[in-house]
């Protein structure tokens, strides 16, 4: 019987996953600010102190309008956001219309081969309510760095990479990579994420 209630513990404290099984699990993530999203992540809503990947085919595929709620509600209580080595400056107006404060927005130049650490190095540094990077190059054992920062700085860590690492396995608690719908629309499937199974159905904002 004590191996019975420890084994419990373990599956209710979410270190062992039963297979079959659909666990109950706190809505204890960080809302998205799309009520749909949030529907269909186990948590919630972004995992907190952790990574999550945006596997993207392009850039400007609504990648940043997935996250400006977010970042908005970020700054608005007083948090600081950073972009680590963005592709394009950032329009400034844009944001500014999303709601986000930008005297909290600090946007961290970096060659590429510094970028991977500057990453790392926000995340981990308790500064940041959330960190967005663009990695060009990250193995597992590199996001593995990058999930434990998250967690040890509690930040929200997001990682804009191209949707071809989408067969490679990653540590990050939560991925999603975007597709097209049967209407040609932007949206975005689940790969993977922390509390349970990835759900079937996509994200499609347009519809949300």
């Amino acid at each position: 019987m004590a191996a019975v209630v420890a084994l419990e513990s373990l599956l209710a404290a979410r270190t062992l996953w039963h297979a079959g099984r659909s666990a109950a699990i706190a809505a204890d993530g960080e809302p998205t600010g799309h009520a749909a999203l949030d529907a269909l992540l186990p948590q919630g809503g972004w995992p907190r102190r952790a990574l999550t990947e945006l596997l993207l085919p392009a850039d400007g595929v609504g990648e940043l309008s997935l996250l400006m709620p977010t970042l908005a509600r970020i700054t608005g209580e007083g948090g600081t956001v950073a972009l680590v080595a963005p592709p394009y400056i950032p329009y400034a107006p844009a944001w500014q219309a999303a709601g986000v404060d930008l005297a909290a927005l600090q946007v961290i130049e970096a060659a590429p081969r510094d970028a991977l650490w500057a990453f790392e190095q926000c995340l981990r540094s308790g500064a940041c309510g959330a960190v967005l990077g663009w990695p060009l190059q990250a193995d597992a054992a590199a996001l593995r760095r990058l999930q434990v920062a998250a967690d040890s700085g509690a930040c929200l860590g997001f990682a804009l990479r191209d949707r071809r690492h989408a067969v490679n396995a990653s540590p990050a608690a939560l991925r999603l990579e975007c597709v097209r719908d049967g209407r040609g629309a932007s949206a975005w499937q689940v790969r993977k994420c922390r509390g349970g199974p990835a759900p079937a159905q996509a994200f499609v904002p347009d519809a949300a």
